[in-house]
This record gives C-alpha cells, sequence and structure tokens, in this order.
C-alpha cells in the first residue's frame, strides 16, 4: 500500500515533467509552426507504454503517442531498447497523423533497468511531399513526403549521421529541420532526466506503486462517471464537404455509442471508405478523435493517464477513411475527426444535457503559401490555422474566435510574427458578425482575416463544414458557414474552399471567414439584455435572427 499523500506527489511531479519536456521542445525548437502556434504534444509513459504524465498540446496527438512505442516493441522484441537510443517514426498508418507530424521517443533507464519512455510529436514545416509544406490535393501517400521509422536516429548517445543525411537531403529546409529534430531530441533527454530523478527521490518501488494506485483511481472514476449515462445506444451522424478532388461528393461519418454499466463502446465503422483524397486517417487517430470527445463530456477534469480509457472501447473499418491503409494520402486527416469529436457530444447530448455543446465551428482551416521572399531571396513557407466560433451550451454562449477542438492549445499565427517572417500584409482582423448560430444561447463568431500579398506565391485552402456546419441543439440554429474570397470585390474576383498551389501576385487580397458555432436553445428564448449587448457590440445587427 501507499499513502495517498506520496501517491499524490508523485503524481503532481510526472505531470510537470510532462509540462517541462513540453517547454523544453518549445523553446529550442527553429520554427514557428512549433514556437508561435505550438503545433506539439509530448508524454511521458512507463515502461509497459502507459501515459504517466501530458502535457498541454493538441488533444488530437494526447491519447496515442504510446502507440508509437507499442508498436516499435511489437516489430523488434523488448531487447531493442537500449539506453542513449532515440527513435523517429511519422508513418501515417501507425501514428495516424500525416507525414508532418513527427514522433521522436527514447527509453527511460534508470541503473540499467527499463523504466519508461519518453516522446513528443511535433509538425515539421516540410518533409518533402510534392508541393512546399504540403498538398491540398495528393492522392498517394507517396506525393506527401519522407515517411520514416520506427527507426533511430540516435544511437547509445551519438547521432545516426546516415539517417540525418537522409532526412536533410529530402527536405526543403534541412537546417531548420534537423533543428526541430534535435529540439524533440532535447525534449526526450528532459523526460529522462525528470523520470530519473523521480525514481531517485522515491524508489522505482513507490513510484510504480503510486502509478499503479493513480491508474485504479482514475479508472474508477471514469467507470462511475459512465455509470450514471443511461445504457442504451446512440447515434449522431455528418459529412466532410469533399475529399479535395471530387469536389461535388461528401463523405459521411457516423458514430454508433453503446452504454452499458460502467463501459463505452463507439463503432466508427459506418464511414466512407477511404477516399481518393488526402482526408483519411490511420486508426490511432480516429481512437485519439473519440478520446477527445470522451473526454470532453464524461471526465475532463481528471488529467489523463494510463487508467483514463479502460472502460472505453472503439471500433474501426481497415480500409475505411478513419482507418487508412496504404497508400491512402492522409494530409488532411483532421477534417473528418474535428467532426468525429463534435458527432461523438451530439450523440450523448439526449442524455447528458447539462455538459454537452452545440456543434463548433470545427475545422483546422489551413491557410499557406509559399514563394521566394523577395526580401531575402529564399524559400519560405507558411501555414496557419485559422480560429472560429464554438458552440453554446445550456447556460453560456459560445466562445468567438478561438481554435478548434482538435486543435487545443494551438495557436494562431500572432499578425506580428507572420509579417515578420513573411512577405505578407494582414489587413483586417476582426469578429465576423452574426456567424454565431442564434438561440437562447447564441454560438460563437468566426473571424475576418484578410491577407494582402507583397509578392508573388502560391497560396493553398482547406476550409471545411460548409455542408454540415455547426448545429444547433435544443432548438438552436446553425452557425454561418465558412466563406473565403480571392480579390473580393474585384473583376478577378474568385471564391473558393479548398485550392492547391494557386498562383497570386503582389497586391492580390484574400480574405478568409470561419464559420460560427451553434446555439443553444430555441432564439425567442434569448434575453432581451443578452440582445442589446450583441447589438451594441456590433456582434448582430436589428435585422439579424
Amino acid at each position: 500500500m501507499i499513502d495517498p499523500v506520496t501517491t499524490e506527489i508523485i503524481r503532481c511531479a510526472l505531470l510537470q515533467a510532462a509540462e517541462d519536456m513540453n517547454t523544453t521542445l518549445i523553446r529550442s525548437s527553429y520554427t514557428p509552426v512549433i514556437y508561435e502556434a505550438k503545433d506539439c504534444a509530448v508524454a511521458l509513459l512507463d515502461r509497459d507504454h502507459n501515459v504517466l504524465g501530458q502535457s498541454s498540446g493538441l488533444p488530437i496527438f494526447l491519447g496515442n503517442l504510446e502507440v508509437v512505442t507499442r508498436e516499435t516493441e511489437r516489430r523488434f522484441g523488448r531487447q531493442v531498447w537500449q539506453e542513449g537510443d532515440v527513435w523517429v517514426l511519422n508513418d501515417s498508418y501507425i501514428g495516424g497523423t500525416h507525414l508532418n507530424d513527427v514522433t521522436v521517443y527514447g527509453p527511460i533507464f534508470v541503473e540499467g533497468e527499463l523504466a519508461g519512455f519518453a516522446a513528443s510529436r511535433a509538425h515539421w514545416l516540410d518533409v518533402g511531399s510534392k508541393d512546399p509544406g504540403g498538398s491540398m490535393d495528393s492522392t498517394s501517400i507517396f506525393q506527401e513526403g519522407l515517411r520514416l521509422g520506427p527507426v533511430k536516429v540516435y544511437a547509445g548517445g551519438q547521432p545516426c549521421g546516415d539517417l540525418h543525411e537522409v532526412i536533410a537531403g529530402n527536405v526543403r529546409f534541412p537546417h531548420a529541420t534537423l533543428g526541430d529534430m534535435r529540439a524533440q531530441v532535447s525534449c526526450a533527454m528532459t523526460g529522462q532526466r525528470r523520470l530519473k530523478e523521480i525514481v531517485a527521490r522515491w524508489g522505482l518501488d513507490t513510484v510504480l506503486a503510486a502509478r499503479d494506485e493513480i491508474f485504479a483511481q482514475t479508472e474508477r472514476m471514469e467507470r462511475a462517471a459512465i455509470a450514471v449515462i443511461p445504457d442504451g445506444v446512440y447515434r449522431a451522424s455528418g459529412f466532410l464537404d469533399n475529399d479535395g478532388i471530387d469536389l461535388d461528393t461528401p463523405l459521411p461519418v457516423n458514430v454508433t455509442i453503446t452504454v452499458s454499466g460502467e463501459s463505452m463502446h463507439v463503432d466508427l465503422t459506418d464511414c466512407a471508405d477511404q477516399a481518393l483524397g488526402p482526408v483519411n486517417c490511420g486508426a490511432a487517430q480516429a481512437v485519439a478523435a473519440v478520446r477527445v470527445g470522451y473526454k470532453l463530456l464524461v471526465s475532463g477534469e481528471v488529467p489523463l493517464n494510463g487508467g483514463s480509457f479502460r472502460p472505453l472501447s472503439v471500433a474501426t473499418r481497415p480500409g475505411s477513411m478513419l482507418a487508412a491503409e496504404s497508400p491512402a494520402a492522409c494530409q488532411y486527416y483532421y477534417s473528418h475527426l474535428g467532426l468525429l469529436i463534435d458527432l461523438v457530444v451530439k450523440a450523448l447530448a439526449p442524455v447528458l444535457p447539462g455538459k454537452v455543446a452545440a456543434a463548433s465551428y470545427g475545422d483546422s482551416m489551413i491557410v499557406q503559401f509559399t514563394g521566394t521572399d523577395p526580401r531575402t531571396g529564399k524559400l519560405y513557407v507558411s501555414q496557419e490555422a485559422t480560429v472560429g466560433g464554438w458552440g453554446a451550451w445550456d447556460g453560456g454562449d459560445g466562445e468567438s474566435c478561438l481554435i478548434n477542438n482538435v486543435n487545443g492549445a494551438l495557436r494562431d499565427m500572432p499578425i506580428e510574427v507572420l509579417e515578420t517572417l513573411f512577405p505578407v500584409r494582414v489587413a483586417r482582423y476582426e469578429i465576423r458578425p452574426g456567424t454565431g448560430g442564434a438561440g437562447r444561447w447564441r454560438g460563437g463568431h468566426g473571424v475576418v482575416r484578410e491577407y494582402e500579398f507583397c509578392g508573388e506565391a502560391s497560396l493553398s485552402l482547406w476550409f471545411e463544414r460548409s455542408v454540415t456546419p455547426a448545429w444547433g441543439l435544443a432548438g438552436g440554429l446553425a452557425g454561418a458557414p465558412p466563406r473565403v474570397r480571392l480579390n473580393p470585390g474585384r473583376a478577378d474576383e474568385r471564391e473558393m474552399l479548398k485550392v492547391n498551389a494557386l498562383p497570386v501576385k503582389a497586391g492580390d487580397v484574400l480574405r478568409c471567414e470561419s464559420g460560427g458555432g451553434g446555439g443553444y436553445g430555441a432564439a425567442h428564448r434569448r434575453s432581451p439584455a443578452a440582445l442589446a449587448a450583441d447589438l451594441a457590440q456590433g456582434l448582430t445587427t436589428a435585422d439579424m435572427p
């Protein structure tokens, strides 16, 4: 037995170790997609690949980093782990994400005994895809860049120079890419040091006893939270706009949730087959998305660890969009995952009315442009997510101008950073009024972000959720869908949501308008004071509902 005070101290120490790892990664990284946007997450794992602690970061990365260490051990055996080794993997069909999301991980030894693993996943700016930064129209994984791992990038504490050369020779920004990789290696080393310090202070037996108690506590809390949900089968459905290639065919995502006693099973087998375009993902990411939706409703206040998902099971169908197989393209894997998270909430809304929110704007809404910077003569890539409106809930309006639920702690790029690093000016950045769905509690509003290009560039866009915009709940209305225009108001105005490598020139203007969140409750029940406040702040006009 271990006393509760020691257990709680060790719990907090493990969580802080993960935060220290994340800080090391962010402060050491070379590219703004990590040090500004924070497109990364880290985990400290035990020797059985269970989560001991995870940092704040992208929820869609959280809860599945252990897949990578498990697969490495499955392939090569337990004996493959050696002190001083660091591994790398970005295979979409193992980790689940696109090739730009690279996992760097290594074993942790204490006095010669395997004690755990340190892992991080971060977005590399370029991995050698057919277009700089990534392609919105890829139809095969082989167009999306260099696929690695599991393979050692450090052996016995020394860099594997041949692999470093392979990476440098296959990406467009070798200096920055290798810098970000080394930042992830430093992150792993920080995790190694922190776990060793924790073990040195309390002893391995005590730490393992605390781990077992933490996992058991968490599992009991999770099961108790599920037990209050009425047994039954709950369903929800939605559609992706398209796969980026066939722009006229929506793709279904169907969720079936079965609650039985203290357990929950989520069936994702009834979804579209893997698509020609890049909207597919490995099964690990579909499971991670379900876990995000689950945590939103069931036990969001309980820190994530190895006991968190023991009462939850997820079924996927190999060869489907949510469990893709080679050579499916996976560059924009997160569009259907954001929809999936909202659908988990929608399915359980009838029995958890006090915990659910209406749908959010739902997608990363990517703006990417690349070219030769006229100020330096060097190639650049800018890629950023766009914020939008979240859904209202029974008791409050949805949040406006917030990053989507797939991305969590990720941030949009500050204007000052964007204009300093890239040849572009941001002419407008403001709330898009009236885009939140009407209701007793209205949905959050999207944004208008307008770019003026200062030189020739290649523009790519991936905006989603126009076929299934953010729905309302309990009588609330849907939020507005996104809208994107190039050169609005000019003779050459063009409207689009997805495009790949579209040439633009100096003086061209791109206006991106993200969607709003759904409303909650009937609109006629909204209080006069709230209506007046919206009007006074310019969030609505007298002719809007």
